[in-house]
């Protein structure tokens, strides 16, 4: 990596977090460690949230070099990346530089978000020119999971298929062929969009902080809305996106409207960048949330918010009816939210032909760039192409479009409903519809990421009912899917398990538990609820950076409530029925650790719970790095019941090899006291959710492939079930009470409360093996009964019932 900002320091963190090796170069420090740059950027990996890094230890394995000592190591690298300021001449004197230093076969790529790849190449020594090329990455570079790829004129064809395999497979990226044109594809469509959002904002006389109430969630994009994304990104970083439009794109229809606004310009003045200096459009003072108001200059509080009538109308499940009444009302919002949506189809018809290769890349590209629930065109095909072709032609015709440029010809072809379909997505350039990539890298996603009015077809059914689907894809791998709310776990689910284990010892090879979209599961459902019928629906682009590791940890126990609602149980009096799904959850772990035909958890998102025993109770867990794992029943004033307990108590005396098994143990009660979430798979693995022998994938849309080509490994070994330990060493009496002492010096100190005390005591007393001496020797059910019986003891208490009705009620832990 060339340059250790904020990018490509992000952009080594990931190569680490795929246990690819990299060098971050940067100009040498004036004083000290000539290296001193780039460790304070290493260094400040560790501290940034949402992480950067998979787990911190991996910023070890990113070395540090600058260009004035190490540039002989840029032989070594297969891929060298340049990230540095968007300076045409900045970049041009690197090039010089580095160039001769480059090793015979190296990739030479820029992550210029925008300049012409073309241009920059012409400071690329001729000899290489056909290997260098634009690689975009999209901030953060983790959890963003958009590249766009763009060639020069020189590039060589094969160079840019073995660096799509790379991108997609070791560093699980969406890649997209972009055309060598101002800002690529998303950032010119997504900056577009923020800016017909800014001027529809002003003309209509409505505040930041209602617009960003009115473009969040309610219209399918992420909660950050459009403000706060721009303050997310940077004032100054949108502004050079936007200057680089206006510099470039003289001829464009919308060209008048690529300028940067007088109040936009006064912040950036001022050094108000957005959330990397305190203060842009909104700023934080103490706990109040503050947002610029235009007219005065200065800041208010931010209350903005969704009008009643506005609100209902987004509510409607039909993409029609809402349009129908957004462009019939006179509700200043309302026509707000008709112009933005019509501008940004508009533009996406016009510029089609010359920015993308066909409508999919386009759609595809704003959803994995800008976290949109859907691309511009598949709404407007959801919303139905002819009506909303001739409103847009109507507003063009009167003037209201931002521009008199008519659409082009073939959005209104005899016949034309849309952009997507059965046989591929539209190319304008071409004029016909455009297949995915054949790519061999591709056939390893059997159900890549489905836009609408593509075929959805998951395989064939075995068997299904109201709460799972089990299913094949014409080989003798079982495959179960969910199909409750979350993928919650309740007694009809647990049948279904049941009944596909029973299936696949019967008539398969093996059984792989895979949802068709994250998350995993939040964990048992001691309420049984109606199934939502066929697969859930497909979550949204903010649920996707959900998955981040802040706020899965802080939705984390509140899911987990949500799951465990045994309100109406205790309400009713039903804690026999409580008991006998316990029971029932215990005998299902079981059954999947000791089925006779492999099982592999396919894991991709929040794994709580009993689902995270679900995990740890299949032969492998094949998870995604993006995959945030726990047992979270803590939260609720609960214990994990489900096995997890045993597992751990197992394990620990495993890894113990006949030595002091408390240190291990230890560690594991921790885990379990505290709802300790994973901020990705790698930390699960080193928390103790996943074993050593687990795998962890970078694509979630190679997940299912590769966890069926493990169950295959393990069935053409001659799978075999572990077998039942005949005695498990456990710690007792003493090693409880030496917890407890712990216990007791956090509760002097005033660190937990008496029922948190009471928690960790039982917790306790599962894991050491009960009231027993040291070094006794129990079996798996004696430990399942005993996790069982605090579990249930913990249910009866009212602190207990008051923790989970006030999570229920409230979305927020009880402290009592």
């Amino acid at each position: 990596m060339l340059g250790a900002g904020v990018m490509g320091a992000q952009i080594a963190a990931h190569l680490v977090n795929a246990n690819v090796e990299a060098i971050l170069f940067e100009l040498p420090s004036k004083e000290g460690d000539p290296n001193g740059n780039v460790l304070k950027a290493i260094d400040n990996l560790r501290k940034l949230e949402p992480s950067p890094l998979s787990t911190r230890s991996k910023a070890d394995y990113i070395r540090a070099a600058n260009y004035q000592q190490n540039l002989e190591l840029l032989k070594e690298c297969d891929v060298v990346i340049e990230a540095i300021s968007e300076r045409i001449d900045w970049k041009a004197d690197l090039y010089k530089k580095v160039a001769p230093h480059l090793g015979e076969h190296t990739i030479f790529a820029s992550n210029t978000s925008g300049l012409s790849i073309n241009k920059l190449s012409e400071s690329v020594p001729e000899n290489l020119r056909h290997r260098f090329c634009g690689v975009h990455f999209f901030n953060p570079p983790r959890y963003m999971h958009l590249v766009e790829l763009i060639a020069c004129d020189s590039t060589e064809p094969a160079l840019l298929d073995d660096l799509e395999r790379f991108l997609v497979t070791a560093l699980g990226k969406g890649v997209i062929r972009a055309k060598d044109t101002p800002n690529f594809i998303a950032n010119r469509v997504g900056v577009f969009s923020m800016l017909a959002t800014i001027h529809h904002a002003q003309r209509l006389g409505l505040g930041f902080d209602v617009v960003d109430a009115l473009t969040g969630p309610s219209i399918g994009r992420p909660r950050s809305a459009t403000f706060r994304t721009a303050d997310v990104v940077g004032l100054d970083t949108f502004a050079h996106v936007v200057s680089t439009m206006a510099d470039t794109l003289p001829n464009d229809p919308w060209h008048q409207y690529y300028a940067i606004p007088a109040w936009l310009k006064k912040l950036i003045d001022e050094g108000a960048l957005g959330q990397k200096t305190g203060r842009g459009v909104y700023q934080k003072v103490g706990k109040d949330i503050q947002v610029l108001d235009v007219t005065s200059g200065s800041y208010r509080q931010s209350a903005g918010a969704a009008d009643e009538q506005i609100s209902e109308i987004l509510k409607h499940k039909s993409p029609a009816d809402q349009f129908a009444q957004l462009h019939a009302s006179d509700h200043p919002q309302a026509q707000f939210l008709w112009s933005i949506f019509r501008d940004s189809f508009h533009y996406c018809a016009v510029h089609l032909a010359d920015i993308a290769n066909n409508a999919r890349d386009l759609d595809l590209a704003i959803r994995w760039g800008f976290g949109w629930n859907q691309g511009p065109f598949e709404i407007w095909q959801a919303a139905g192409w002819s009506q909303i072709a001739q409103w847009i032609a109507d507003d063009v015709k009167t003037g209201k479009a931002m521009t008199a440029t008519p659409l082009p010809a073939w959005v209104t072809e005899a016949g034309r409903s849309g952009v997507h379909g059965a046989q591929g997505s539209y190319s304008a350039a071409a004029k016909t519809d455009i297949a995915r990539s054949t790519l061999p890298v591709y056939k390893r996603q059997l159900f890549p990421d489905r836009l609408l009015g593509g075929p959805v077809q998951y395989g064939t059914t075995i068997f299904e009912t109201d709460a799972v689907r089990c299913w094949h894809t014409g080989d003798d791998i079982a495959i179960l899917s969910f199909k409750s709310k979350m993928h919650a776990i309740g007694d009809d689910v647990l049948d279904g398990v049941l009944q596909a284990i029973d299936e696949a010892e019967r008539n398969c090879a093996a059984l792989v538990i895979w949802q068709t979209e994250p998350p995993f599961s939040v964990g048992a459902n001691l309420k049984k609820t109606p199934a939502g019928g066929g697969t859930p629906d497909k979550p949204s682009a903010a649920s996707k950076l959900f998955r981040q590791f802040k706020r899965a940890a802080q939705s984390a126990v509140l899911q987990a409530a949500r799951a465990l609602n045994v309100a109406d149980h205790l309400m009713a009096g039903k804690l026999a029925e409580v008991e006998h799904l316990v029971e029932q959850f215990q005998y299902t772990t079981q059954q999947l650790k000791y089925s006779m035909v492999p099982t592999v958890a396919a894991v991709d998102g929040l794994a709580l719970g009993g689902g995270c025993e679900f995990i740890m109770h299949c032969d492998r867990a094949v998870a995604t790095l993006e995959s945030y794992i726990g047992l979270v029943e803590v939260g609720v004033g609960l214990l994990p019941a489900g096995g997890g307990c045993k597992e751990f108590a197992l394990r620990g005396a495993q890894e113990a090899k006949g030595g002091d098994p408390f240190p291990f143990l230890r560690r594991y009660f921790e885990a379990v006291a505290t709802a300790q979430v994973s901020r990705s798979a790698e930390h699960a693995r080193e928390i103790g959710y996943l074993r050593a022998t687990d795998r962890i994938v970078m694509n979630r849309f190679e997940l299912l492939a590769i966890a069926k080509a493990e169950a295959r490994t393990l069935a053409e070994a001659g799978y075999r079930p572990p077998l039942r330990p005949r005695g498990i060493p456990v710690l007792g009496r003493s090693a409880i009470a030496t917890i407890r002492a712990y216990l007791t010096n956090l509760l002097e100190g005033k660190h937990m409360s008496e029922h948190d005390y009471l928690i960790g005591s039982k917790i306790a007393e599962v894991m050491c093996g009960g009231d027993v001496e040291g070094g006794s020797l129990v079996d798996e059910q004696w430990l399942l009964d005993l996790e069982r019986k605090h579990f249930m003891e913990l249910l009866a208490t009212e602190k207990t019932q008051a923790r989970i009705e006030h999570m229920l009620k409230t979305g927020k832990p009880l402290r009592n």
